[in-house]
């Protein structure tokens, strides 16, 4: 495994990052296919064993068990030292809204909660999941900034919003003197490069870390064209992100799974060594064995010009999709595409 450091942090992690949306209760949030605590924890420990030491959850995640799940299994595993582990909050919800509650206590219950599903004293780096226009930034601001004084999270991160947005959020942090984003989660993968237009450059320019999420557009880049899965089958939300553009996209997974076999590699060590000359740390999921240990491999993969290159080609500019598609103020108050009960994400 290689290491690098998160942005301008002093936080060491893996060049892999463990997404782990698909940990937790299948009866109690967005996904069906999640998995149980026995088989989390199974991949936890082999992530741990291949030298991964940076894992994502979010609160959001059938609620809350996801960070129960990764809590519990680090805390047997590993020694909290050892490991960085990052979480991300909600936007206030229409009843807190309603009731007052400010964006600062807002945060202040969410870290809260995050840490009593961890069983945690603190987390490495808290993540603004999607941006929320009902909530003032200097709210959103002040409150991370906060919770990073008090010592329950070492950096702040954000995920799911333009370019703008993170140079407004830190422009006016750097003006107060809080804590600025250090790392940003967007969408990104070889089948999805919108970021490459404003994001990528300007946390090149920033020093910023870059760790997608669908890094492996929920599994559709580590399969043949008409190949399936469970997921590929029951979740909606990655359906919604990619079914409409599948045709095209088929033409690049077709180049993935023709270098992986000239390669003698899986399509997801080449997809992932594709994205790992682009990013700081991917978020993988991994919802079996081999899916971590693919990941682990693609670390020492390296492409040439020529790969790359034809990797690239048939990339043509893509809508946005999922949560991002909803960052504008005329949805704030609509349904998101992830639902948790009554809280709307």
């Amino acid at each position: 495994m290689q290491y690098t450091k998160l942005g301008q942090s002093d936080l060491t992690v893996s060049r892999i990052c463990m997404g782990c949306m698909g940990f937790g209760d299948a009866g109690q949030g967005q996904h069906g296919w999640t998995l149980n605590e026995e088989h989390s924890r199974e991949i936890i420990k082999h992530g741990l064993d291949l030298g991964v030491n940076f894992y994502d959850t979010a609160i959001a995640y059938q609620s809350g068990t996801s960070e129960q799940y990764v809590g519990r299994a680090l805390r047997d595993f590993s020694k909290r030292e050892n490991v960085v582990v990052a979480t991300k909050f909600l936007p206030r919800t229409q009843e807190e809204i309603e009731n007052g509650v400010t964006g600062q206590q807002h945060i202040e219950r969410m870290i809260n909660k995050s840490l009593q599903n961890l069983g945690m004293d603190y987390v490495d780096l808290y993540i603004y999941h999607m941006w929320d226009w009902q909530t003032p930034i200097e709210d959103i601001l002040d409150g991370l900034n906060r919770v990073v004084k008090a010592g329950k999270t070492r950096y702040i991160g954000i995920s799911n919003c333009y370019a703008w947005q993170l140079a407004k959020a830190n422009a006016l942090a750097e003006k107060e003197g809080w804590a600025k984003f250090i790392s940003v989660q967007g969408h990104y993968n070889l089948i999805f490069r919108e970021e490459e237009r404003e994001m990528a450059p300007y946390c090149q320019e920033e020093g910023i870390a870059l760790t997608p999420y669908s890094a492996l557009a929920s599994g559709r880049l580590a399969r043949k064209p008409g190949e399936t899965s469970e997921r590929l089958q029951k979740d909606a939300y990655a359906k919604f992100k990619y079914d409409a553009t599948a045709q095209q996209d088929g033409i690049i997974i077709g180049r993935v799974a023709e270098l992986a076999e000239k390669r003698g590699v899986s399509m997801t060590e080449i997809s992932l060594a594709w994205l790992l000359t682009k990013v700081t740390a991917p978020v993988v999921g991994a919802t079996k064995l081999h899916h971590i240990e693919g990941a682990a491999k693609a670390t020492e993969l390296k492409l040439t010009e020529e790969e790359t290159a034809y990797l690239e080609a048939p990339y043509v500019p893509h809508p946005l999709a999922g949560v991002m598609a909803q960052n504008k103020p005329a949805n704030a108050k609509e349904k998101h595409v992830w639902s948790t009960g009554n809280q709307k994400i």
